[in-house]
């Protein structure tokens, strides 16, 4: 079975092709992508508008591209898939409008699959892949959330953000500190060069005994701590300033997902999302993987952002395991927001 999967739901146009043989892991044809970064950076952030103009343009090309890449026809695709939610509606109407229309022509069935179960899964695209059950660690933008992991759509939520995510405040606190769009990986860069020890902040929920994650009082420390500083800020400050946030964030997050997987008792973590790929946060969960005898999956690099392979693969994984519900007339509707917790079945 091949599927053709199309991501839509904020600023990255994705398109991938995945096989699946049996039912073992599907295999990546070939995947493409384009960033809206340069387009949104002029304003700070993502123009809704904006970006549903975007992905009209680059949605069709992306795909002729795939399908050259992986040397099969469009005739060959057994199943297309497209994120249906959660995210912006005008840009996951692009995705689901193209997804259906080419569907319809095919005469293939069409499906629309969760934007975090794509994440989530992701990791299985990689060189190390991981084995149910496992504790999943979801961090992106918009996005802090523990989940138990038994099988795919076998999902249970742990605990979650109740204000800003930690993508969230990685991107508030770069802009805080005058570092541009995006924020979340100009602040990493700057705070190589910082002493995380020279400003204390808050970790939030760090001992609350639960799941949950806080991060809006962490931006309120960052930006009072800049109102002291003045306005003639030196730059070893800013490091200094970056570096103690992004350790705030980090330390979090660790103690969090270490906490999840001995109340699980599990041994297994997967970290998924754009905020997956921050090196720190890596240094540190492997770090203590090696001394508790744990296992950390990620997934490739260039798969930690937003892409139409998890998407395509949450789809080859879900026909497998006869989870699929096609729609036959090809219509479509889209879902901005979502609760992972309705695309769980029971065990």
């Amino acid at each position: 079975m091949i599927v053709l999967g199309i991501e839509s739901s904020c600023d990255e146009t994705g398109v991938a092709l995945v096989r699946s043989d049996g039912p073992g892991t599907p295999r990546l044809l070939a995947h493409a992508l384009h960033t809206q970064i340069d387009m949104h950076r002029a304003y700070g952030g993502v123009v809704p508008e904006l970006a549903s103009r975007d992905h009209i343009r680059r949605v069709l090309p992306l795909t002729r591209q795939v399908v050259a890449e992986a040397g099969i026809g469009l005739g060959h695709v057994d199943l297309v898939a497209y994120t249906q939610g959660p995210g912006l509606a005008g840009a996951l109407l692009v995705g689901a409008g193209v997804a259906c229309a080419l569907a319809a022509a095919l005469e293939r069935p069409v499906v629309g699959i969760h934007h975090l179960e794509g994440h989530l899964l992701s990791p299985f695209l990689s060189a190390d892949p991981p084995a149910f059950p496992f504790v999943a660690l979801l961090v992106s933008g918009g996005h802090t959330q523990l989940m138990r992991v038994d099988d795919v759509a076998r999902y249970t939520l742990l605990g979650e953000t109740i204000d800003d995510a930690a993508g969230e405040a990685f991107d508030k606190s770069a802009k805080l500190m005058g570092l541009g769009y995006p924020g979340g990986p100009a602040l990493a860069r700057l705070a190589e060069f910082g002493d995380p020890s020279a400003f204390e902040l808050p970790r939030p929920l760090l001992h609350s005994g639960d799941l949950d994650f806080s991060f809006a009082g962490l931006k309120t420390a960052v930006r009072t701590r800049l109102g002291k500083l003045g306005t003639n800020v030196c730059q070893q400050d800013l490091a200094n300033l970056a570096a103690a946030t992004q350790q705030a964030i980090v330390d979090v997050l660790v103690r969090k997902a270490l906490q999840a997987l001995r109340q699980e008792g599990l041994t297994r973590l997967v970290v998924a999302g754009g905020v997956g790929a921050n090196r720190l946060l890596r240094t540190r969960l492997d770090a203590e993987a090696a001394k508790r005898g744990l296992r950390v999956h990620y997934p490739e690099l260039a798969l930690c952002t937003d892409n139409g392979a998890m998407i395509a693969l949450a789809a080859a994984l879900r026909a497998q395991r006869g989870l699929t519900v096609p729609q036959a007339d090809h219509a479509f509707g889209v879902r901005p927001r979502w609760p992972l917790a309705e695309v769980s079945v029971a065990a």
